[in-house]
């Protein structure tokens, strides 16, 4: 069997991962599947490799992950970090300064760099529930003595869009600005994407962007749809990320990425014997 990929990139939240953190039993197989007839799977997601590492060794992942939005390319199998690249905190103030000055005061949380790096939560940021492990702070100053691999901004009014949207038009041009997931805006550095990392990634494995699907739900996908050949979006995604999209699938409770890896593994042509 010729899988018609040799690259399986997938996002964590909303994507590969169920609501409780789990990854179905379909789901699994399907990877494995893909992978036995020689894909490679590739994780890319937001969260900074503390926060993916147990996910992966419950997978049984050996593989490159790309981690902190592209910031990070790290091997799971050598509990390795790769590449690292990390936010300067200078331009990073500065941006929070000219943001604040359009919208107001904000609530801020930070992920330090490193395979051991915290996130530190500030006062009045809320955080989701959930396993994760935070530190809360009581002094915003302190996510600023280490090196940071992106911060995390909240309004007290705006919704994520309108925060997003207002924070792109006042720092376009020094920093990034995400939307992750709900609650999630992030900072990052100028021109750091999903699609940086796995590139790097790609790189490494020796596969090219027109080998590769990826699979993902949020706004923070759309460079890594852009980069990949074929681009899956999930049913529970957001629109921006449905509009450039190639592809809608079953949600995430719903195995919509095994739904896609087993129609391809159906019509994959079978190899003659020779």
């Amino acid at each position: 069997m010729t899988f018609p990929y040799k690259l399986v990139a997938t996002d964590l939240d909303g994507t590969l991962l169920r609501g409780d953190e789990t990854v179905s039993e379909r789901t699994r197989e399907a990877l494995a599947a893909v992978t036995a007839a020689g894909a490679a799977h590739i994780i890319v997601t937001g969260r900074a490799v503390p926060w993916t590492r147990h996910i992966l060794d419950d997978l049984g992942y050996e593989g490159l992950a790309v981690c902190g939005q592209g910031a990070q390319v790290y091997h799971a199998g050598e509990h390795k970090l790769l590449t690292s690249l990390t936010l300067d905190r200078q331009l990073a103030g500065l941006a929070l300064s000219k943001i604040e000055a359009e919208v107001g005061p904000l609530h801020l949380a930070a992920s330090r760099d490193g395979l051991e790096g915290e996130v530190l939560v500030g006062p009045g940021y809320q955080v989701q529930e959930g396993p994760l492990p935070y530190l809360f702070v009581d002094d915003a100053s302190e996510m600023w003595t280490a090196p940071l691999n992106k911060v995390y901004i909240q309004h007290p009014e705006l919704d994520d869009d309108a925060l997003a949207f207002a924070a792109r038009a006042a720092v376009g041009s020094l920093v990034d600005v995400v939307m992750a997931g709900a609650g999630v805006v992030e900072i990052l550095p100028l021109g750091l994407s999903k699609a940086t990392g796995l590139s790097l990634a790609a790189r490494r494995l020796g596969v090219k962007a027109a080998d590769t699907i990826a699979f993902g739900d949020m706004p923070n996908d759309i460079p890594m749809f852009g980069w990949a050949q074929h681009g899956v979006a999930m049913a529970n995604a957001h629109d921006d990320l449905k509009a450039v999209a190639h592809e809608i699938t079953a949600s995430n409770e719903a195995d919509g990425i095994a739904v896609v890896l087993e129609e391809l593994l159906r019509s994959a042509p079978v190899q003659p014997v020779r």
